[in-house]
Formats: structure tokens, C-alpha cells, sequence
């Protein structure tokens, strides 16, 4: 009788992944992620749309989909995969260092709330993008149509239907209204 492995790398779960589940790797731990509602797809879809018209015309660097994973620590891995993701083209690593999970921390992420959400997923999903130097986390909170804007876990400012959402120092000019 064969035991369940208990630690996982990014190898193992690009592995996984291809097998039709969705999972992100926190310290070694698989963690399923399900399908998402149509409502968190279509305010995913819409900030991706408004950053990467953004960035694509001043080519500022890339804006990756959701379910890109980006591996954040090894030993044991960590591979998180937001919902949008923008890394500067002076941080862009070659096409051949894409493949697979890159090791490479965004330079903006945005994380969608959807119902199955806890608020300790999202908080540990906010920590750990903040611990590896995320510059900007946007928290999308569709039931209260607001953003929790995240600088650094003491440094967060909410943002509401009648404000506009800002790219600060990381994407600077970028402005787009929260409704």
C-alpha cells in the first residue's frame, strides 16, 4: 500500500495541472481551487481588459490571465496564481523562462473575491504576494462593488463604486472608475 505524498513541488503540480484540476502550492500543500462563477469572470475579464489596453499601448511589459502561476518560494514551493497579474518589461524574464511556473513575483496582482472565498484564504493569499514583494494587491470585492487596495499589509486603502482605481508608483497614469 502506497502512502499519499504529503509535499508537493511546482514540478508535481504542473503535473496535476494538466490532469483537468486546478490547484495552487502553498509550503508544499496542494490546494484546489474551483471553478469560478460567472460573475467573478466577468470582473476578472474586465480588469484584465482595462490594464492590458493600458499597458499594451504605452508597452509597459504584461498583463498575464488568470490561472497563470507564478512560484514564489521553494523548499517547500509556493506557486499562487492570481487572477490578473502585470509585471514591467524591465522585470520580464525571456520567453524559454516562462515556461512552466516562473520564478518571478508580479509587479501588480489582482485577486477577485468570489462567494466560496473565506477571508483567511484571501488574507493568506494577500500575505503571501506581499511577502514576496508584490509591489501593488488589488482585492476585487464584487458583492460590495469596492477594491481593497494593498501597498503593504499596514498600508491599505478601500476604494468604492463612486472612486476611481489608481496604478500608483506601479503603473503611473493608470485610472479606471471601481463601478
Amino acid at each position: 500500500m502506497s502512502t499519499p505524498k504529503t509535499s508537493y513541488t511546482a514540478e508535481d503540480l504542473m503535473g496535476i495541472s494538466s490532469q483537468g484540476k486546478r490547484f495552487e502550492l502553498v509550503k508544499g500543500e496542494l490546494i484546489e481551487m474551483p471553478p469560478t462563477g460567472g460573475r467573478h469572470g466577468r470582473v476578472a475579464s474586465r480588469i484584465d481588459y482595462r490594464l492590458r489596453g493600458y499597458v499594451e499601448e504605452r508597452a509597459l511589459g504584461e498583463v498575464f490571465a488568470a490561472e497563470t502561476g507564478f512560484r514564489l518560494a521553494r523548499n517547500p514551493d509556493t506557486v499562487r496564481a492570481p487572477d490578473v497579474a502585470f509585471v514591467s518589461k524591465e522585470r520580464l524574464p525571456s520567453e524559454e523562462q516562462l515556461i512552466g511556473f516562473p520564478d518571478l513575483v508580479p509587479d501588480l496582482v489582482v485577486e477577485v473575491v468570489s462567494p466560496s472565498d473565506s477571508a483567511a484564504q484571501v488574507q493568506a493569499k494577500v500575505e503571501d504576494w506581499l511577502r514576496s514583494v508584490v509591489r501593488l494587491v488589488w482585492v476585487a470585492y464584487p458583492d460590495t462593488r469596492s477594491v481593497a487596495v494593498y501597498r503593504a499589509l499596514d498600508e491599505i486603502a478601500v476604494v468604492g463604486p463612486g472612486d476611481v482605481l489608481e496604478g500608483g508608483p506601479v503603473l503611473r497614469g493608470f485610472s479606471c472608475p471601481v463601478s
